[in-house]
């Protein structure tokens, strides 16, 4: 499938695994950061502990910017923190294969929620870091365009429907 966005911020996804105190769970995992660039570790490399939580570079993602989405760009910059939502979708793990595929990381806040639906995918907002934001600044300063909002206006055509009366 033949992407349209205009420009692609290539990143790392670090994950942390945490041992669970559930007794039908064994680990809860979810998204901690995402590093500029990627590292040259391959996926799934462990890269720290600390107590019972174990922290993965689980692999590379890209961020699409699209023009059309300028607007929840700026929103999300605007918002104090912005954030990156990580999307991981679980797999049939074994003791060899990691538990999650990263399935993608936007910073379009609207799309971030709408993947949080219903599902099995995780999904979670990492801090944006600081080279991102700049990215993702010149990219909307560059391509934003303002859309006014027009409200559209009823239809006021007499009814077809037989037996109706106006």
């Amino acid at each position: 499938m033949r992407s349209t966005a205009l420009a692609r911020i290539v990143v790392g996804v670090v994950v942390e695994r945490r041992k669970a105190r559930n007794p039908w769970l064994d680990f809860l995992w979810r998204p901690v950061s995402v590093l500029v660039g990627t590292p040259s570790a391959v996926a799934w490399t462990r890269i720290g502990e600390q107590g019972d939580a174990t922290t993965f570079y689980a692999g590379e993602a890209a961020i699409e910017l699209h023009r059309t989405e300028t607007a929840n760009y700026r929103q999300n910059l605007s918002s104090g923190l912005p954030a990156l939502w990580v999307v991981l979708r679980p797999i049939v793990a074994s003791t060899t294969s990691p538990a999650f595929d990263i399935l993608m990381v936007t910073a379009d806040p609207s799309e971030g929620e709408a993947l949080t639906a219903a599902g099995n995918n995780l999904v979670a907002t990492v801090p944006m870091p600081a080279a991102i934001i700049e990215t993702i600044d010149s990219f909307v300063a560059e391509n934003h365009v303002e859309r006014p909002f027009t409200k559209r206006q009823r239809d006021r055509c007499e009814s077809q429907i037989p037996g109706h009366r106006g």
